[in-house]
C-alpha cells in the first residue's frame, strides 16, 4: 500500500538523546506504515526507543530528521498549536496506567472527551455506552474507577481513547501493569475493537505473546525495525 492510503506513515524517522558527552540514537531511519482496520505490533526490551518512536507519532516529541504524516497530512513542521489539535481530533492514547478520572463513573469517563470535542450529552453518552458494553462492561457503566478491577479500569481507558473516533490509536505497554490471564483478555479487546472500528493501531508491548495477537509485528533493534514473522 502506499503511504497515501496509510492512516500513520513515519518516513526516515532519526531520534537521539545527549547522554553525558555522548549521543545515544534511538531511531536510525525508522520507516513504518499503519492502515486502517490494521493493529501492529512494536517490540523490543527497555531502552530500546518503543516509546521514543510513540511519542514522536503521537506528536509529543519531534524527530531530529524524517516525515510524519497521519491520515495524510503532513505533521513533522506544524507549530505546537496545530499539533496539538492533531492530537485531539485524530489520535487516542492508551497508556500502562489508565489515568481515570476517580469521581467520575465509567460512562462518564468516556462521555467527557467528547463533551469537550463539542458532543451533546445524549451524543456522548450513547458513545460511550456502546463502546463499554462492546468491551463487556455494560453492568459497570455506573461504577467509579475504584470499584473496578485494574482490567476493567483498562478497558475504560481503551473506549476513552476511542471515544471520539480517532484514526489513530498508540498504546504504550497496555497490559503492561495486569496479570497473564487479564492482559490476553484486554489486548483481545484493543484488537477486536480496532478492527470493528476501521482504526489504525500501533501497540509497544515487551509481551511476545500478546504480540501474537496483532496483525503485523516489528521489533526495534539498533535504531531500526525489523520485522518479525508470525507463529502460525
Amino acid at each position: 500500500m502506499s503511504s497515501r492510503s496509510a492512516i500513520l506513515s513515519l518516513q526516515g524517522l532519526h531520534r537521539s538523546y545527549k547522554s553525558g558527552d555522548n549521543s545515544l540514537h534511538v531511531l536510525n531511519g525508522v520507516d513504518l506504515e499503519v492502515h486502517a482496520g490494521e493493529i501492529v505490533g512494536l517490540i523490543g526490551p527497555s531502552g530500546s526507543g518503543k516509546s521514543s518512536l510513540l511519542h514522536a507519532a503521537g506528536l509529543l516529541e519531534r524527530p531530529d530528521q524524517g516525515r510524519i504524516l497521519i491520515g495524510g497530512q503532513d505533521c513533522t513542521r506544524m507549530d505546537d498549536a496545530k499539533r496539538t489539535l492533531v492530537r485531539l481530533n485524530a489520535i487516542g492514547f492508551v497508556y500502562q496506567f489508565h489515568h481515570l478520572l476517580p469521581e467520575f463513573t465509567a460512562l462518564d469517563n468516556v462521555a467527557l472527551p467528547q463533551r469537550i470535542a463539542g458532543k451533546s450529552e445524549a451524543e456522548a453518552r450513547k458513545r460511550a455506552a456502546s463502546l463499554l458494553e462492546r468491551l463487556g462492561l455494560g453492568a459497570r457503566l455506573q461504577h467509579q474507577p475504584a470499584q473496578l478491577s485494574g482490567g476493567e479500569q483498562q478497558r475504560v481507558a481503551v473506549a476513552r481513547a476511542l471515544a471520539n473516533r480517532p484514526g489513530l490509536i498508540l498504546a504504550d505497554e497496555p497490559t503492561g501493569n495486569l496479570d497473564p490471564h487479564t492482559s490476553e483478555s484486554v489486548f483481545q479487546n484493543i484488537r477486536d475493537l480496532t478492527h470493528e472500528e476501521g482504526v489504525a493501531a500501533l501497540i509497544a508491548t515487551h509481551n511476545l505473546e500478546l504480540a501474537g495477537f496483532t496483525d503485523r509485528v516489528f521489533a526495534l533493534k539498533d535504531g531500526h525495525l525489523e520485522e518479525r514473522a508470525k507463529a502460525a
